[in-house]
């Protein structure tokens, strides 16, 4: 027996979850419906793929969430994890899932996947025959993705960096690559009986004026420490950034160093996606601006080229959506993207060459770290501030990277902390700010563009 397989033993062991049986689950796992697969459907689609959000606690809600969505035209099923699986909790998520069911009141906050079990998800998945994305925001998913595969869930989404420094503020970092470096050779290993696992990075990260370099740099990352791993499908993703130009030389950057960089690890045969999220900060609270935003998000998302685009909903500033305004998203981003056709190519060489150095400079410094692991060198390049996310909770994050909107409302890095990037790009992006104002002058427009969409 291997090491992974022994280490895979252990992980399953638990008093939460189902007995797993993994000849069975190999078994299944190669006789699958391709349509399960979501690499499959990226090889031959015609069309963008939409997906939405969504998760209940209980498998009935869950199953009639998911009949509203393929009666709206759905191309990729949601399956959005509970905090307290995230957290690895199951005795508090067993708890809940008990008083939702008795109670038929939602006590959590998305479907508990380790508790439910493989055996009765896969009931689900396979009624369905549509392509299912884990979302879920785990540091540690190895039991959360074993189930989630053994159920028929072939697209797990996250990452070391993109689901720990958003959302926790003390998790271990490097505990965190260890877990995924394990998720991702389990990937691997599934990979080879059938289509392809997609992994897919988290590209929103704190959803708050990241600038295109940090969420391209972490993309970029991800994917290697993925590839390197054996996984052959994988999708990078960023979400709206409240400028459509920033958006369409953001996308064009990421696809072209996506590809540059899985070539010097020789893995240019895997196939790489580009993914585009709705507008992931705070929504109006008039449901009519919130589906104009939606609007000019699938048309961006037309422009960029995407694989794939993942929702929002007209109730987004209100909590969790219903099953019917979920639907109703889906039906009309399908119907957009339906009138969508032949759009110009717009390219702005200008901010894409400035955009591609700052991008080239930060990766070289993370190269260059002395570390003899490419996933050491991710963590020491964090640590030491050469990758800084702002506004992200977590306590190895320096924070000292300080972003504002220009007129134009792109995103422009006005103190670079530790950032590699050449005194030329740092003053480009100086340049198209008004920085003449008071300290107190600069908070007030940080603090309006965080809730520039409101």
């Amino acid at each position: 027996m291997s090491l992974l397989q022994e280490e895979r033993e252990i992980i399953v062991q638990n008093e939460y979850a189902d007995s797993f049986d993994f000849a069975e689950i190999e078994e299944f796992v190669k006789n699958a419906s391709k349509n399960l697969f979501i690499s499959h459907n990226f090889k031959n689609k015609k069309k963008m793929l939409v997906q939405p959000r969504g998760g209940f606690p209980t498998y009935q809600k869950q199953f009639a969430l998911n009949e509203f969505f393929v009666k709206a035209n759905v191309d990729v099923l949601p399956l959005t994890i509970d905090s307290n699986t995230r957290l690895n909790d199951y005795a508090m998520s067993k708890k809940m899932l008990r008083l939702s069911e008795e109670n038929e009141v939602d006590m959590l906050n998305g479907y508990p996947l380790v508790n439910h079990g493989y055996r009765t998800t896969r009931k689900m998945i396979t009624h369905f025959d549509k392509p299912v994305s884990l979302r879920h925001g785990t540091p540690d998913a190895r039991l959360l993705v074993e189930t989630a595969i053994a159920s028929g869930i072939f697209e797990i989404e996250g990452g070391p960096i993109t689901y720990l420094l958003p959302y926790s503020k003390n998790f271990p970092l490097d505990k965190a690559f260890l877990y995924w470096k394990y998720v991702e050779k389990v990937c691997a290993n599934y990979s080879k009986l059938n289509e392809p696992i997609n992994r897919e990075s988290f590209g929103p990260l704190t959803a708050t004026l990241v600038p295109p370099c940090i969420t391209i740099v972490i993309q970029l990352l991800e994917m290697l420490l993925s590839l390197e791993e054996g996984v052959k499908s994988f999708s990078v993703s960023f979400s709206q950034t409240g400028s459509v130009n920033q958006d369409i030389v953001t996308s064009a950057v990421l696809k072209k160093m996506a590809r540059y960089y899985a070539k010097q690890i020789d893995c240019d045969d895997a196939q790489i996606h580009l993914v585009y999220h709705q507008w992931m900060g705070a929504f109006p609270s008039n449901k009519d601006y919130s589906e104009s935003l939606i609007n000019t998000s699938t048309v961006i998302a037309a422009l960029v080229n995407a694989d794939k685009i993942i929702t929002k909903t007209r109730d987004e500033a209100f909590g969790i959506p219903t099953k019917e305004a979920n639907a109703k998203t889906v039906a009309n981003t399908q119907y957009t993207l339906k009138i969508l056709q032949g759009l110009p190519n717009i390219v702005d060489e200008v901010e894409e060459e400035i955009l591609t150095q700052e991008v080239k400079s930060i990766m070289e410094a993370v190269f260059n770290d002395s570390a003899d692991t490419l996933w050491r060198k991710v963590f020491n390049s964090i640590k030491n501030g050469t990758i800084d996310v702002p506004f992200s909770p977590h306590i190895i994050n320096n924070n000292e990277v300080v972003t504002v909107r220009d007129k134009n409302k792109n995103i422009r890095i006005i103190k670079r902390g530790k950032l590699p990037i050449s005194d030329k790009c740092f003053e480009f992006e100086k340049s198209k700010c008004d920085l003449n104002k008071d300290a107190t002058s600069i908070v007030n427009d940080i603090i309006h563009d965080i809730g520039i969409m409101q």
